[in-house]
C-alpha cells in the first residue's frame, strides 16, 4: 500500500512541479512549445494521480492507525524524529490532496493564495517524506526482502508492543488474516478498486473517451462553442470593453506601434490550428482556433525573429491579466491572435475580441480580450 500510494504522490508532485514551473518560470527551466499536447497530458496526470491518492491514503492509515498513537509518543532522539516527520507527512499530504481536490471544483473556503501555498507545502510533504523513509529505511529493507512468514519482530530500538503483536498476527496466519478479520488480499483489493474508480471518476475531463465514466468530473469538457469556460467576461469585469466598437489592439514590435481594430485583424491572412487548451484544474478540451499568426502579427508591425512577448488583457485588475510568452512558443506556426473558435467568431466569454492561443501552455495563460501585445527581447 506504501509503495502504490509513494507512487501516486511522486507521480502528482513532479507534474505539479511542472505545472508550477510553467506558469512562475525559473531562469533555468525549458518547456517546449511541441507536441501541443505535452501539458494537457501532464496536468491530468497530476489531478489524476491526486485524486487516486486519496483513497489509498486513507487506507494506509488505517492500516496503521494504532501505530500514530504508539507509546512512548516520545522516546529516544530516532523515535522523535520518526514521530515527528510521521506528524508532518500525515498533515501535508492531507492538507495537500484536500486543497487540491477543491482546487478542481475552484471551490476556495480559504483566505490564502492556493498556488503558491500548494506549492510551498509540496516541498513540505516531500520532506517528511525523505526523513521518514530515511528513518524507517533498515525495517522497510529487511521487511521486503523475506517472505511475510520468516520477517523478524520488530528490534528492541522500536517500542511498539502493540505493532510487534500485530506482526506476530500477520506471520503466525500467514497474510491470510488481520488482527480486525480482513485478509490482506482483500484490504488491498478493495483499495485498488476504490483507487481504480476514483481515478475513473475524474479522468474524463483529460481522456475524452472516458468522459461518459467521469460522473465526479468538474468539468466535462464540453461547453459553449465546444470549450469549457473557467472565468466569464462578466466575472473579469470587460464586457462593456470588449464589446465596444472603438476597440483597438496595440502591438508593438521592433520599436515600432501600431493599432489594429478587429476589422484589421480579420483583414490580415488567416490560419487555422487545433490546439487543446488545458487548465490547471485538469479538465481539458481540444478545438479549431482560427486568426493571425502572432509572428505574422509582429511583422507586420516592426521587425520581429524571436524574442519573449508580453500579453495585457483589458481586464482591469487580476493576477492573470498579463502573461509572458517565451520565444520559442512566440516563433510557433501554430501561436494565433484567434479570432474565431471551432468556425464560429468568438464570443465574449472566450476571449472576443481577441485571445491568445498558443501550443502546450496552462489555459490560465491564454490571455483573453487582449488589449495590448509587447516584444520584450
Amino acid at each position: 500500500m506504501g509503495i502504490a500510494l509513494g507512487i501516486s504522490i511522486t507521480v502528482c508532485f513532479l507534474t505539479g512541479l511542472i505545472s508550477h514551473w510553467i506558469q512562475h518560470p525559473p531562469t533555468w527551466f525549458y518547456w517546449p512549445a511541441n507536441p501541443v499536447w505535452l501539458y494537457r497530458v501532464t496536468q491530468g496526470a497530476h489531478v489524476i494521480s491526486g485524486v487516486i491518492a486519496i483513497p489509498l491514503l486513507l487506507v494506509k492509515l488505517w492500516s496503521v492507525y494504532p501505530k500514530l498513537f504508539g507509546r512512548p509518543l516520545i522516546g529516544n532522539p530516532v523515535r522523535m524524529l520518526e514521530r515527528g516527520s510521521i506528524a508532518l507527512l500525515v498533515g501535508s499530504v492531507i492538507f495537500q490532496l484536500v486543497t487540491g481536490l477543491f482546487n478542481t471544483a475552484q471551490f476556495y473556503p480559504w483566505k490564502f493564495f492556493f498556488t503558491t501555498t500548494h506549492y510551498a507545502m509540496a516541498y513540505v510533504a516531500a520532506g517528511a517524506l525523505a526523513i521518514h523513509l530515511a528513518v524507517k529505511l533498515p525495517i522497510v529493507r529487511t521487511a521486503s526482502s523475506r517472505p511475510l512468514a520468516e520477517r523478524p519482530e520488530p528490534v528492541a530500538s522500536q517500542p511498539d508492543e502493540a505493532y510487534a503483536e500485530t506482526v506476530k498476527t500477520t506471520a503466525a496466519g500467514k497474510g491470510a488474516e488481520s488482527s480486525g478479520g480482513l485478509s490482506r488480499r482483500a484490504v488491498l483489493g478493495t483499495a485498488g478498486l476504490a483507487a481504480v474508480v476514483a481515478g475513473l471518476a475524474v479522468a474524463g475531463q483529460t481522456i475524452p473517451f472516458l468522459r461518459w465514466v467521469s460522473v465526479l468530473s468538474p468539468r466535462s469538457g464540453e461547453g459553449p462553442q465546444g470549450v469549457p469556460i473557467n472565468r466569464t467576461a462578466a466575472d473579469a469585469g470587460v464586457g462593456d470593453r470588449a464589446r465596444d466598437p472603438g476597440y483597438r489592439l496595440m502591438v508593438t514590435a521592433g520599436g515600432r506601434k501600431r493599432e489594429f481594430t478587429r476589422a484589421d485583424l480579420a483583414a490580415l491572412p488567416q490560419t487555422e490550428a487545433v490546439l487543446p487548451i488545458a487548465c490547471v484544474e485538469g479538465w481539458s478540451a481540444s478545438a479549431r482556433w482560427s486568426g493571425v499568426r502572432l509572428r505574422d502579427l509582429l511583422t507586420a508591425v516592426g521587425e520581429f525573429h524571436s524574442g519573449d512577448v508580453r500579453f495585457e488583457s483589458l481586464e482591469p485588475g487580476g493576477l492573470y491579466r498579463t502573461s509572458a510568452l517565451p520565444s520559442r512558443h512566440a516563433v510557433d506556426a501554430s501561436t494565433l491572435v484567434a479570432l474565431r473558435l471551432n468556425g464560429e467568431d468568438l464570443t465574449v466569454d472566450h476571449g472576443y475580441p481577441c485571445r491568445l492561443i498558443a501550443p502546450n501552455r496552462p489555459g490560465v495563460l491564454q490571455t483573453k480580450w487582449l488589449s495590448t501585445i509587447e516584444v520584450l527581447s
